[in-house]
This record gives structure tokens, C-alpha cells and sequence, in this order.
């Protein structure tokens, strides 16, 4: 907890200082507003500067797996603190970075995804794909590959490439003319009927697998993503798939790709990887496209990228330790039972709140819960009315916290919460809707 008097003067210095993210910075340091503070996290419950608690409902961005302060992952961390804090992979290798490289691979079929390449962040991982698909066609003689197909309302990232890869428009458009040529499509269907002499010169495709996050919590149809595999193979053109959002077991299965059989050519991964602990993101990759990049100096094939902390083996170590935790404690399979209750449970919300909840559109672990004005005639609230947003300021009156993506809101704890919670969880979004949209 902190004083009164700790409180006014770290506001002082964040409103004076600090630029948040996707935040409006005159909203933010009004007078009247009063930031959140958390100050310390246990297992599914986050605490504020006043000693309140609430429980993580958006996993304190989509990164938490196994819940706050999980005694097997600090001491990882402490182990990892008492030797060395950080290594640089340019000239050098570190341990936790060998032995998470090998175990991401082991995670795939035998000589699938065999190669790891470390960066910092779901950008960083995505900026990584992107280089090396098209570095990858330049060294085997095809430079006339150098566009990306996308599709609508995906979300990819905040660096330049990223951006421009993404299908939403706030993020992306004022940065289109700086960025990558990308074709944007609306579904499968659409992507097959693009004009051929486009398909030519695509060096990859990418696609957030079974479930757009930022789009709304969209799920794809059954079937889509092994149809844009097969379509792929047919026109020679590398597959990213971008499971930033919905690696780690958010689906039900380690990774989204499972849930369809799916191999990729380019494995995107951050978030979970380290348990919502330290920043780490991987790009895994096949030998067919780490064996181009091979040679002399003098050929410059040479995947010339890098960061100051690739492979930090702070962050490899807790890495691991996250996976052994998934292996030990048994996640994935306790986490089934959890997904129906899950499914359930905001059946009845929605059963509650017919007039102003929409869809609930749930894939796995991840739900969004839609709002709307009037569901019957499917009539939304104004954007700039900010009912999402409001809805879960009210929810943190009820133990909950999470964050809207326009006037969805998203559900998407920890694994590992318990049941009970996540019925407190679901309460706490009922009661939030009828305080602020009304009654029906």
C-alpha cells in the first residue's frame, strides 16, 4: 500500500513524465483523473496502492499464464540473477538461450520448425518474419516476391512493418505509405480470387490463427486456416503465422496452429512465452529457410538483424521455467473443464443482458463480449460514446479489471484461475453492463 502522500506525488511524476500507450494523454492527466497503481500481484489477483484487490481478467495484457509471483518462476529468475543478467548473442551464447531454443523446437514435429530467432517483443518477432521471408526469395532467385497479403481488422504490431501489416485503420493507415506493400483481404474466399500477377509477387501470408484480438475477438471459421495453408503451398508463398496472442495455451493446445494441424513456415511468439514475466519474443523457422541464408562473408546472405538483449538469459530462464511449470502442473489438460465453464458461464451473462450484449465470441481461453446499444435490431453505441471503456471502469467497483477493444470487452485470465473466480469475474462484467448500459 502506499500513503496518501506517495500516491499524489508518483501521479505527480507520471502525468508530468510518463507517455502510456494508446492512452489520450490530455484524458489521462486531467486534474480529476487518478491513476491505478498496482503495486503487487498473487496468482490471479492484482493490488492497488490502497491494499484493493481484483482479479487479472485480461492477464495484464494477454502476457500472464500461470498467475503473479509463481514461486517456481521467481526463483528461475533469482537462480538466473545470481549468475549472469545478461549476455549478448552477437559473438556469444548463453545457456538459457540454448536450452529454450531446443525446447520451443521439441514443442513441433521432428524437423518442422527447427531454428530460433530471438528478439524482444510481438513487433520484434513479426519484424524478424517479415525480413527474413523476404531476404529468403532474394537469395533463391526470386526478388519479384517482395509484397504480403494480410487480412482485415488484423492486428500485428506497433513497428513500421508491423503496423503496416495490420488491417485496422487507426493503427495502420497513417503509416501505409512508409511501410510494406500489403494486400489486405476480408476472408479465404477473397485471397484465392486476387488477381494472379499479385499472387506472383507475394513473398508470405499472415494470419493470427484461429481468432483475431484486436479486430474483437474474432474467431475464424473451422477449416480456414488449414484452406490457407493448402493455398500457400499450391502458389509458393510462406506462411507467418502470428501466435503472439494465442501461443501458450490460450486455445486449449500449446499453440492455435494445433487446432488445425498446421505447420507454418514462420512461427511468431511473445507474450506468454515467459509467463508474463520478462520481455522475450521468438521467430522459429524451418531449415528449408535458414539453409538459404547460409554461405561466405563475401555473399552477404547473412540475416543481418539483431537486438541489445537477444536471448537476455534472464528472461530465457523464466521462459523455461514457464514450460516446465506447463508440463508439472499439468495446464493445458486442467484448463479444458475451464473453457466450458467459461463458455457457459457468459451464456448466462448473456442471457441476462439480451438487449445490450451482442455476440460473445470465445475461442479457447479468450472471449470477447460485445455491446451494443440495441442487440435486436443490431444497433451500436457511438465509438465516441466509450461504453466498453466505462463498462470496465464500473467493473473495477466489482474485483475486475480488463480493458475494452472499442466496445468489446475482453475476458481473457490466467489459465490457472480457479473456477470461483472466474465466476466472480463474469459477475463483476454483469454487473458493470446493467450499471451502465440499464436494464435488458
Amino acid at each position: 500500500m502506499m500513503t496518501p502522500d506517495e500516491t499524489a506525488q508518483l501521479t505527480l511524476w507520471d502525468k508530468t513524465h510518463v507517455w502510456h500507450p494508446f492512452t489520450q494523454m490530455r484524458d489521462w492527466c486531467a486534474p480529476e483523473h487518478q491513476p491505478l497503481f498496482i503495486t503487487r500481484g498473487e496468482g490471479v489477483w492484482l493490488y492497488d496502492q490502497e491494499g484493493r484487490r481484483y482479479i487479472d481478467g485480461n492477464s495484464t495484457i494477454w502476457t500472464n499464464i500461470h498467475g503473479h509471483a509463481h514461486p517456481a518462476l521467481n526463483a528461475a529468475l533469482l537462480e538466473q540473477a545470481g549468475r549472469i543478467a545478461h549476455v549478448s548473442a552477437l559473438g556469444f551464447a548463453n545457456e538459457p538461450a540454448a536450452r529454450l531454443a531446443r525446447a520451443l523446437t521439441d514443442l513441433w514435429p521432428a524437423g518442422t520448425l527447427t531454428r530460433v530467432f530471438f528478439s524482444d517483443d510481438g513487433s520484434t518477432a513479426i519484424e524478424c518474419a517479415v525480413k527474413m521471408a523476404l531476404q529468403y526469395h532474394q537469395l533463391t532467385g526470386h526478388p519479384e516476391r517482395c509484397a504480403f497479403a494480410a487480412f482485415d481488422q488484423a492486428y500485428h504490431g506497433d513497428t513500421m512493418a508491423a503496423a503496416t501489416l495490420g488491417g485496422i485503420a487507426a493503427f495502420a493507415d497513417r503509416f501505409r505509405k512508409f511501410g510494406l506493400t500489403t494486400h489486405h483481404f476480408q476472408n479465404l474466399q477473397a485471397l484465392r480470387a486476387m488477381p494472379e500477377e499479385w499472387s506472383d509477387t507475394l513473398a508470405a501470408v499472415i494470419i493470427e490463427p484461429l481468432m483475431q484480438g484486436s479486430a474483437g475477438m474474432r474467431p475464424w471459421p473451422a477449416g480456414m486456416l488449414a484452406g490457407l495453408r493448402a493455398w500457400c503451398d499450391e502458389r509458393g508463398v510462406l506462411l507467418i503465422c502470428d501466435e503472439v496472442m494465442t501461443g501458450f495455451g490460450r486455445t486449449g493446445k500449446m499453440f492455435a496452429c494445433e487446432n488445425e494441424s498446421v505447420i507454418p513456415d514462420f512461427l511468431c511468439l511473445a507474450k506468454g512465452i515467459t509467463g508474463g514475466y520478462m520481455p522475450l519474443a521468438a521467430t522459429l523457422t524451418t531449415e528449408r529457410i535458414f539453409g538459404a541464408f547460409l554461405g561466405t562473408y563475401a555473399e552477404l546472405k547473412t540475416f543481418f538483424y539483431g537486438h541489445s538483449y537477444t536471448g537476455n538469459p534472464l528472461a530465457c530462464a523464466v521462459a523455461l521455467a514457464s514450460l516446465e511449470v506447463f508440463r508439472r502442473e499439468e495446464t493445458l489438460a486442467r484448463l479444458q473443464p475451464k473453457m466450458e465453464r467459461m463458455s457457459r458461464l457468459l451464456a448466462e451473462l448473456r442471457a441476462r443482458h439480451p438487449r445490450h450484449v451482442g455476440e460473445v465470441r470465445r475461442c479457447g481461453f479468450m472471449a470477447g463480449i460485445q455491446l451494443m446499444a440495441d442487440a435486436e435490431t443490431g444497433e451500436p453505441y457511438p465509438w465516441e460514446d466509450q461504453t466498453g471503456a466505462r463498462v470496465c471502469l464500473a467493473a473495477r467497483a466489482h474485483g475486475l479489471l480488463t480493458r475494452p477493444i472499442r466496445d468489446t470487452v475482453v475476458l481473457m485470465p490466467p489459465l490457472v484461475i480457479p473456477e470461483d473466480a472466474l465466476r466472480q469475474a463474469v459477475q463483476a462484467l454483469s454487473q458493470a453492463i446493467g450499471e451502465v448500459c440499464g436494464p435488458g
